[in-house]
């Protein structure tokens, strides 16, 4: 199966310690390393990463990386990447052929995390959001968070930063279907910012976005310094796939 990552934002909030956030380190290891290298414990063999900012860093870092690891790398750049994050997953949707994990360059998850969404596709779904129902966790940025509101069946209807009730927090790693980028691109001809979550709204609305419960499974958005400093002591704990070869 192949991986899509974002991999194109500025990344403000992780500037001062870096100026490409999917090259900051944790304990040594880029955080983009650390996401492919997780995908490919969870048996992914193809990582697309959508470049923008600070492209020819992070392009260049990813042709060394090739040659240190299992999966096969493709980088691809976008157009604009000050425009949203939607913009990035059409862009690296484009260069899949049906299924494909999605994932942010800024989130690291435990493998077993992309292992289950791998299995949980079907036909009343178009994407597959995996979420954490622990909505209290220190490691959640509360004011950065996504959140997800959750009908009987757990299938989404409502997604945002400021929706007004949620069951759930978005865990930044999806099971997508060439459908999301459909949607996305409907949401922006309907005037909307063409964001991740404006696509995933117009499939919610549809009945067609689905979720997958971790559970106890460990992830974490790097999103900040606060962020950092927590991820460089509980990251090679939990993510030994990421950490065996270094």
């Amino acid at each position: 199966m192949d991986a899509v990552i974002i991999a194109a934002g500025y990344g403000s909030r992780l500037a001062a310690l870096s100026p490409s956030k999917p090259l900051t380190p944790v304990c040594g290891v880029p955080l983009i390393e650390i996401g492919i290298r997780q995908a490919a414990a969870a048996g992914v063999t193809r990582v697309v990463v959508v470049t923008g900012h600070k492209a020819e860093a992070v392009e260049g870092f990813l042709a060394e990386l090739a040659q240190r690891v299992t999966v096969e790398i493709e980088a691809v750049r976008v157009d604009d990447w000050s425009k949203p994050n939607g913009y990035s997953v059409m862009a690296g949707a484009a260069r899949c052929a049906g299924e494909y994990l999605l994932m942010m360059a800024d989130h690291m998850f435990d493998s077993a995390i992309l292992a289950a969404l791998r299995s949980v596709g079907g036909e009343t779904r178009d994407v597959t959001l995996a979420i954490d129902r622990h909505t209290q966790s220190p490691l959640i940025d509360p004011d950065d968070a996504t959140w997800v509101k959750l009908d009987a069946k757990g299938f989404i209807t409502a997604i945002g930063k400021t929706i007004p009730a949620w069951d759930a927090v978005d865990c930044g790693a999806f099971l997508a279907t060439p459908r999301l980028a459909e949607a996305i691109a409907a949401a922006i001809d309907a005037s909307k910012s063409g964001s991740l979550s404006d696509g995933m709204q117009w499939l919610a609305d549809r009945g067609r976005a689905a979720t997958c419960d971790i559970g106890t499974a460990w992830w974490m958005d790097v999103d900040d310094p606060r962020a950092h400093t927590l991820a460089e002591e509980l990251a090679p704990r939990y993510l030994t796939a990421a950490f065996a070869s270094t």
